[in-house]
């Protein structure tokens, strides 16, 4: 990512047991974090949802957000996982490799492995790992919060992601790209 640039959010959001889904993807203006640009996508899903294979039912609607995008993010933080995913291709690895562009996965729950607690202050960190495989960290993103799951999406190192995780968190749990796409979605 450079010192200055665009990052976005992206998130989905799909009523349970409906075909009915809708993906956003909010590009800012990156170090400042003003909003540039927000698509959004509404359409059906084709594919049931299956543990493990959330990807393939979410990809779709994000790829359709992304379509309708002017402006190309230099990277995308999504609200999911990367490389900690049972098959090594969470929705943020999938949506990066397609795309071409660098990811980050940051998820608010862990799917799977085990970490040690990070400090309570913000930035404190701790290794999350499944036996002798590194998933990710566990960041802590406001001091005294429940922390979230940051992973390697495509693209990115595991540094550089908790990195620009920390930057794009300014006020609340969740980094702003992410907390902004998941306001879309919701709306």
């Amino acid at each position: 990512m450079p010192r200055e640039g665009y990052v976005a959010g992206a998130d989905c959001s799909t009523k349970r047991g409906s075909r009915e889904g809708r993906g956003a993807i909010v590009v800012l203006r990156y170090p400042e974090l003003e909003v540039v640009e927000t698509a959004l996508y509404e359409g059906k899903v084709s594919m049931p949802y299956i543990p493990g294979l959330l990807s393939f039912r979410e990809l779709p609607l994000l790829l359709g957000a992304f379509e309708k995008l002017q402006t190309r993010p230099h990277v995308i933080i999504v609200d999911g996982n990367g490389v900690a995913h049972p098959r090594g291709l969470g929705i943020a690895s999938h949506l990066g490799i397609t795309l071409e562009i660098p990811t980050i996965g940051c998820a608010k729950s862990r799917l799977l492995g085990e970490h040690l607690e990070p400090g309570e202050e913000k930035g404190s960190t701790a290794v999350w790992t499944e036996g002798d495989r590194v998933l990710g960290k566990v960041v802590r993103t406001r001091s005294g919060v429940k922390p979230v799951y940051v992973s390697v999406g495509h693209l990115v190192s595991l540094e550089e992601a908790v990195r620009i995780t920390l930057a794009c968190t300014i006020r609340y749990r969740l980094p702003e790209p992410v907390r902004r796409a998941h306001m879309a979605v919701s709306g």
